[in-house]
């Protein structure tokens, strides 16, 4: 599993907080919107990127919040009422996973290494994630990025050892959702599948899957709340490339590779969400704590009927053939940036429709078809909502001068899909 991802946020210190310290130039920055070859399934879900501004401006805060509390003349006793929290929490755990693991399987897939990796046994990549079962008849549903580029797939049922072999039915890359069914097999345990629409944050959850594929009969199990909605982040590496999700659900229930494809399950062992991707902290940056992302249920089970049609489904997405990183004070004084905010072009691809239109390494796009670009993030989903063809102004400062160039986006490269 894998997902290199950055957080479309960020959290500012109180007033008066000292400026971050400058941290070294990026060398592996994140792509906006290509799909770069960096083969890892189990890495994808930990790769996130988590912009170095959240964790600069917040470990400063702490450090002022520290001080102030340390100088004070007199102390506060604050006294907590008793929790009056009114939000579901999962209570008998024992009594949901009766429910859930007997439905919940692992995933090896197997196929030819990503071009650009190094793969250490005879050019083969084998990597590991979780899938649930929707029918009796074996319908897997699992991440798309677990998947992709694989030549075989085998699926390990909860309590045991053999495996199956699986077939891909169906894949949306778009939205990091596929469809696999299980050869040889029948009358197997089902998920539950329920209703993300009235979720609540708060929410207790459970997250399942074969995290770190420890074991591929008992699948890990880890307890969390829903922390917010409707994220957005940008996600990938490796066969499936980078996408742009939207609409996740943030969990501090614990994620870890293996995991991306799993269930995330509310107090009544329904399945309200498939476990995605999961962050961590940029290099120099305080480490990000139980942030982890799952893909609503109800954006799934629209997706199920065209899935079940065979191939791959959702519509080209658009290109524009740049690499680009979130700018942040540190970069600002390294670079001698003139905006506070943007995305950093370090790369412009040979042949991009970037390059074509004009732009160049180290330009600052600051704005993309008239929406404000204020980090890499922001430029990936911006992208992302646009059609491929299409004609639009894109915004850049180089050095203190601001120019706009007209772009003609092309279309993604579509990632390889997984076969049988």
């Amino acid at each position: 599993m894998r997902y290199n991802t950055a957080v479309d946020e960020q959290t500012d210190g109180p007033p008066g907080a000292p400026a971050p310290p400058e941290a070294a130039a990026p060398t592996g920055p994140s792509s906006a919107d290509d799909g770069s070859p960096r083969r890892d399934r189990r890495g994808w879900i930990v790769a996130v990127a988590v912009a170095a501004l959240v964790g600069a401006l917040a470990g400063a805060g702490v450090g002022v919040v520290v001080a102030r509390s340390i100088g004070a003349a007199e102390q506060t006793v604050i006294r907590f009422s008793s929790d009056t929290s009114v939000f579901p929490k999962v209570g008998d755990v024992q009594a949901v996973l009766s429910r859930v693991l007997p439905a919940v399987v692992a995933i090896k897939a197997s196929g030819p290494a990503c071009q650009g990796r190094t793969s250490p046994v005879g050019g083969v990549q084998v990597d590991e994630g979780t899938g649930m079962i929707l029918t009796p008849g074996g319908e897997i549903l699992t991440n798309n990025h677990v998947i992709a580029g694989a030549t075989q797939i085998s699926v390990t049922l909860y309590g045991q050892r053999r495996s199956y072999p699986a077939v891909l039915a169906g894949t949306d890359p778009t939205t990091d959702v596929a469809l696999l069914q299980v050869r040889g097999i029948s009358g197997l345990p089902t998920v539950s599948l329920g209703d993300s629409s009235t979720l609540l944050v708060g929410d207790g959850v459970l997250a399942i899957g074969n995290a770190l594929a420890l074991s591929e009969s008992t699948p890990s199990v880890t307890e969390g709340i829903i922390s917010a909605e409707g994220r957005s982040i940008r996600a990938g590496g490796g066969c499936a490339g980078t996408e742009s999700l939207t609409g996740l659900l943030q969990t501090q229930a614990p994620i870890n590779p293996g995991n991306s494809g799993g269930p995330l399950v509310d107090s009544s062992g329904s399945v309200i969400g498939m476990n995605t991707a999961a962050a961590t902290s940029s290099v120099g940056n305080a480490p990000a704590q139980n942030i982890g992302f799952a893909i609503p249920i109800d954006s799934i089970k629209s997706l199920l009927p065209g899935l079940r049609l065979g191939g791959t489904i959702g519509p080209p997405k658009a290109f524009i053939g740049v690499e680009v990183v979130s700018v942040t004070p540190a970069l600002r004084s390294a670079y001698g940036l003139t905006p506070t905010t943007g995305a950093l072009i370090a790369v412009v691809e040979p042949g991009s429709p970037a390059r074509a239109a004009g732009l160049e390494d180290n330009d600052v796009i600051v704005s993309f078809d008239g929406q404000a670009i204020s980090t890499d993030t922001s430029l990936t989903v911006a992208v992302g909502g646009a059609r491929p063809g299409q004609r639009v102004p894109v915004v850049v400062y180089r050095g203190s001068h601001r120019l706009t160039f007209e772009v003609t986006l092309g279309t993604k490269p579509a990632p390889p899909s997984g076969g049988g």
